[in-house]
């Protein structure tokens, strides 16, 4: 596939995944016959595992081990991907949790819910780009964007397991 054509998918891909989680805030939830009140549980795993994931992708490649690397960065990518996946389906079917704990602790969490939600929506097209460059083997364009994309979504799996934890004890009230 050609550059260009890659770019623009990313585009669309950017533009498609944040637009969609948006119109799922703002719509009611579909009511499937089918409980997903397990999926926030499991995305915040996910979360977890994506972290275990970019650290020990970080750690094999500063070890020059690129194999190693790339099989941790895939599962990262994989990881998300199935995160997404769930995020979405526990959205649209189910209505949203609300912090329901002591005020001071609250803007905390808005604060950490807030920036996990802004950096989410930023960091896809990188990690795109990130994983483009290093299918393409063209290595050099790879590390520079690594550089940016790989603790902006350090920051957005760990801060994803903080927001669950947080919420966690007010899902199904």
């Amino acid at each position: 596939m050609q550059e260009k054509t890659i770019n623009r998918l990313i585009f669309a891909v950017s533009v498609f995944v944040p637009v969609l989680v948006a119109v799922l805030f703002y719509t009611p939830a579909i009511h499937f016959n089918v409980d997903v009140q397990f999926l926030p549980k499991l995305n915040a795993m996910l979360n977890a595992s994506v972290t275990v994931c970019l650290l020990a992708g970080y750690y094999f490649i500063r070890k020059k081990n690129r194999r190693v690397h790339k099989w941790f960065m895939m599962t990262a990518f994989s990881l998300s991907a199935i995160f997404l996946i769930s995020y979405v389906v526990y959205h649209g079917a189910s209505e949203p949790a609300h912090y329901g704990g002591p005020q001071l602790w609250k803007i905390v969490y808005l604060i950490i819910l807030f920036t996990h939600i802004v950096l989410a929506a930023v960091i896809l097209p990188f990690i795109l780009f990130t994983f483009s460059r290093a299918l393409t083997e063209r290595f050099d364009k790879h590390r520079k964007i690594a550089r940016i994309t790989w603790p902006l979504w350090l920051y957005v799996a760990v801060s994803g397991v903080v927001v669950y934890l947080m919420i966690s004890p007010y899902y199904g009230q």
